[in-house]
């Protein structure tokens, strides 16, 4: 009797212990997909850092989500100037630069069509779809690896970093060779905050935005120089650089020549005196500092009171954003 008493205190005892255990990666992952789908609302801050050519550029996003699709980012470089943010709401995604008084709409699936390293279902999502990610068990949370849904195969890896909440830390993409190139890094993530509709409203995200402006940082803006990209493609380079005087003001056009040539075109930047959103094609396109158009071997954006346009028959979609990326933005040595 006392040993078949003793037979179960030690199955019991193993029974405690084993449930004491840490996580299995099923179980985690599991206990992700459910705390996504209850998830009603969350907000962040979050910290983008790009690397290229041995330089990072570093901007900041607040991301602000509600279910069942609507978000919020808002983009700044690193003197919390240039504002620029991307609305996801059920008239569709919208594009705003306050300071130009201009707002983009664009027929997009945003953010669903692409891998979306600053948005939390997104990194949910590609753990999730993975058939086999890495999976790494921490005493202060869980890193997995996984493959990525961008548009190119240089940006094909990355690495993410939940704590033991689910909540994210942090986010890595690697390229092909496995070295860094983005690297985003939350802070003060809330789930479930009481949120209001109105946050997601393209016309009072602009009024507050516009009536935030200071005069000094729009006076900052008025004088036009032209810019040069500083990433370099290899076998291409500066060929001509014209500038023009249309109707609408100045506006240069650079031509790069080699094996992947392309063109930039810059012009100052007009503030805008209607209130109706541009239709816009292609897919919004986050460059850290500013949010473009990226459309058919083509990229669009407007920074510093400058409208830029780059087009390339012969450059991946990765490297226009590194050419559009070195044009602009504040450089952390």
């Amino acid at each position: 009797m006392k040993k078949w008493a003793m037979f179960i205190a030690i199955v019991l005892i193993l029974a405690v212990l084993s449930g004491c255990g840490a996580k299995s990666q099923k179980d985690v992952v599991d206990d992700l997909g459910k705390k996504v789908e209850k998830m009603n609302s969350y907000q962040t801050n979050a910290t983008m850092t790009f690397e290229h050519n041995g330089k990072k550029q570093v901007y900041k996003a607040n991301i602000s989500f509600m279910r069942p699709y609507f978000y919020r980012v808002a983009l700044s470089d690193g003197n919390k100037e240039n504002k620029q943010m991307i609305l996801r709401n059920r008239d569709g995604v919208f594009v705003l630069t306050p300071e130009l008084n201009k707002s983009y709409r664009f027929e997009s699936d945003w953010p669903n069509n692409r891998s979306q390293a600053y948005l939390y279902h997104s990194l949910a999502k590609d753990i999730l779809n993975d058939p086999e990610p890495g999976f790494q068990a921490k005493e202060n949370g869980y890193v997995f690896k996984t493959k990525t849904n961008y548009n190119t195969t240089e940006l094909a890896n990355q690495q993410i970093s939940l704590k033991k909440d689910l909540t994210p830390s942090d986010v890595r993409i690697m390229d092909k060779d496995q070295n860094v190139i983005v690297t985003v890094t939350f802070k003060n993530f809330k789930v479930n905050p009481s949120l209001n509709k109105s946050i997601f409203d393209v016309k009072k995200n602009m009024t507050a935005a516009r009536i935030g402006e200071t005069e000094t940082t729009s006076a900052a803006k008025d004088n036009f120089q032209v810019m040069y990209p500083t990433a370099r493609i290899k076998g291409t380079v500066l060929s001509a650089m014209k500038p023009e005087t249309t109707e609408a003001g100045e506006k240069y056009v650079l031509q790069y020549s080699g094996k992947k040539p392309f063109t930039l075109i810059e012009s100052k930047s007009r503030v805008s005196s209607s209130s109706v959103p541009t239709f816009a094609s292609g897919d919004p396109a986050n460059l850290g500092f500013a949010i473009g158009s990226s459309n058919n071997r083509t990229l669009s954006w407007s920074y510093g009171g400058t409208d830029y346009f780059l087009a390339s028959e012969k450059l991946t979609q990765e490297e226009l954003i590194a050419i559009a990326q070195s044009v602009n933005g504040k450089v952390v040595k």
